[in-house]
């Protein structure tokens, strides 16, 4: 059997000793794999991402090709599993901007042999696809609508051409239908393209149609834990076994600036 690319182990986040946000997650994702990741809001789907991307603190293990992150280096692991967040607001500078200086960081080049030029014409013509003017990559993030901002971010992730797994945000949320099935197309022939360095996804989504449209597997998850099923309506209306995510109190110390959706 085929050692998976990313496992997780028992991984668990707490504001405060006994009360979790969510605990003791443990699945596999094999190459090939769309796995959605759904739950109420505030259940720690986005949370969870960001464990697995080592963005925050947590307990268990979170294993890539069957080691560690810090076997690779933190930094050198990202670019191998790599999250996209849902928002780009808190990026400084422009898209272009971003791009570059990513491309000059030493995780990345220890990993492509590309130039930035190279990988920003893929970028472009990446986002060209989903309907985004060339001319928007010079414009600052804070001046992008959310659907600019998203596909941007988008082909970004895909154009670096380095990560064996996106942890995907709820990546088309501002997106209009048509784009977003276009988005969804394109990774999904990433995929499921022998050729590609995208081996699999775990996208985040609220929506049991796009659930079924990309997914391969579904995973719900809880305070108590995740279970998969083969039908991701199930995940979105029953709940049956499941313990509800803890109401956190105002004494609580805060997560992160906003509320794990």
């Amino acid at each position: 059997m085929a050692e998976p690319v990313l496992e997780l182990k028992n991984v668990t986040r707490y504001v405060n000793e006994g009360c979790n946000i969510f605990s003791d997650i443990s699945f596999v994702v094999n190459e090939g794999d769309i796995v959605v990741l759904q739950g109420r809001s505030g259940s720690g789907k986005s949370t969870l991402l960001k464990c697995v991307a080592h963005l925050t603190l947590h307990k268990g293990e979170c294993l890539y090709r069957g080691s560690s992150p810090t076997t690779y280096g933190i930094t050198s692991y990202r670019t191998k599993v790599l999250y996209v967040p849902q928002r780009s607001s808190l990026l400084p500078g422009s898209p272009h901007d971003f791009l570059t200086t990513i491309t000059s960081l030493a995780a990345h080049k220890s990993t492509s042999r590309e130039t930035p030029q190279d990988v920003f014409k893929r970028g472009l013509d990446i986002s060209e696809q989903w309907g985004v003017d060339p001319e928007l990559w010079a414009r600052s993030w804070i001046n992008l609508s959310g659907g600019e901002s998203q596909r941007i971010l988008m082909a970004a992730a895909l154009a670096l051409d380095t990560a064996e797994v996106l942890l995907l945000d709820e990546p088309t949320s501002a997106l209009d239908s048509e784009t977003s099935s276009m988005v969804e197309s394109y990774l999904i022939d990433c995929v499921k393209n022998q050729g590609s360095s995208l081996k699999a996804i775990v996208w985040v989504t609220h929506s049991p149609e796009q659930s079924r449209r990309v997914g391969t597997r579904f995973i719900y998850l809880s305070a108590g834990g995740c279970y998969e099923s083969d039908d991701p309506s199930a995940l979105s209306h029953s709940t049956s076994g499941l313990p509800s995510t803890p109401k956190l109190h105002s004494s609580a110390p805060s997560i992160s600036s906003s509320r794990p959706a």
